[in-house]
């Protein structure tokens, strides 16, 4: 097909980015949205709009139960091991960790794992690290801060790693269901049982993680208003700029929300956080979050934050890294969780 008959057949199509598409003309797509920017105002709507999204899910409302398998004493914190049924479909095991001798509700902190291909990993990443984490776990590190947090196994990872992703999201698919929106289901219910135990403080609580663990993150904070603190590490990824970097191969497929950019930009999810706490860290060398996507994200979210009277609540750390949390960094997450917490 010519470039004229494939400019023709992608206006009949109605394709959004069609021109920006044509005779490898992507730079444009990164600034082009088929909509207004949107203010935290409309937060209600897109909020109920941005889960719809996510295919067919469990009832919202089923009731959620756990099942206790043991717990260990660590260095300086107890870590609980259960098995969460929160979607109906498959048993989810996940990590407590609580801070030894505690005696009285804590803040409370929901860690989302990352992926980096290690399906064997999942939920462990939260107490034994990973490679591009800084040396002390978050189980550890959180609990040292006084938080009780929780990590999970999502969909393919750790122990419910008996199918492939690819072979997980094309069942989905035929279900009608969405992987992502199945992981963001799953997270959101985790909260829920969260804050049913009478050592967490429902009032304070945060969420964090690395790579999918950051898309998690900003995901969570947006479709629940309970977090009150989002830090996102290394993946506030602008889907425009990725998509004119050509750089959809360097996400997995769990990544990809069927119809997302007919309504939202990257901003737009993350501008129904706003007004409450959010810091992102990014490194200026990564290839998953190209700086002029960042740099879309940014300003956007200034404006969003100024127009919600506060500012101060929005935050965006770059290093000159790639893919990896730094020393700095770390410090810069548990003083923004000391302050916001």
């Amino acid at each position: 097909m010519d470039h004229t008959k494939r400019r023709q057949f992608l206006q009949r199509s109605g394709v959004t980015f069609g021109a920006a598409l044509v005779g490898g003309r992507l730079a444009a797509a990164a600034s082009e949205r088929p909509f207004p920017a949107r203010s935290y105002q409309d937060a209600p709507g897109q909020r109920a709009l941005l889960y719809e999204l996510l295919g067919d899910l469990p009832d919202r409302q089923r009731p959620v139960t756990a099942r206790k398998r043991g717990q260990a004493e660590r260095d300086g914190y107890v870590l609980e091991n259960w098995v969460l049924d929160l979607n109906g479909l498959e048993a989810v095991p996940a990590f407590l960790a609580r801070p030894s001798g505690l005696t009285g509700p804590a803040p409370a902190i929901l860690f989302n794992h990352s992926h980096g291909g290690g399906y064997d990993i999942g939920k462990r990443e939260f107490v034994e690290g990973r490679s591009y984490l800084q040396p002390v776990p978050y189980a550890k590190a959180l609990t040292d801060e006084g938080y009780v947090a929780l990590a999970i196994d999502h969909w393919c990872f750790g122990e419910r790693n008996h199918t492939s992703e690819a072979d997980t999201f094309k069942a989905m698919l035929w279900e009608g269901r969405v992987l992502w929106g199945m992981m963001v289901y799953d997270s959101l219910r985790a909260l829920d049982w969260l804050v049913t135990r009478s050592d967490v403080d429902s009032s304070r609580l945060g969420t964090l993680g690395m790579s999918m663990g950051s898309t998690m993150a900003w995901w969570l904070a947006a479709l629940d208003e309970r977090v009150e603190v989002t830090v996102d590490i290394c993946c506030l990824t602008d889907f425009h700029t990725l998509l004119a970097k050509k750089g959809l191969s360097l996400h997995g497929v769990y990544y990809y929300v069927p119809s997302l950019l007919k309504h939202f930009t990257t901003a737009d999810i993350n501008a129904l956080i706003a007004p409450r706490a959010h810091l992102a860290l990014a490194g200026l060398r990564d290839e998953l979050t190209p700086v002029e996507g960042l740099d879309i994200v940014d300003e956007e979210l200034k404006r969003v934050y100024a127009s919600a009277g506060h500012p101060e609540r929005w935050q965006l750390l770059r290093y000159d890294v790639a893919h990896q949390e730094t020393a700095e960094g770390r410090q810069e997450i548990l003083a923004f969780l000391r302050r916001s917490l």
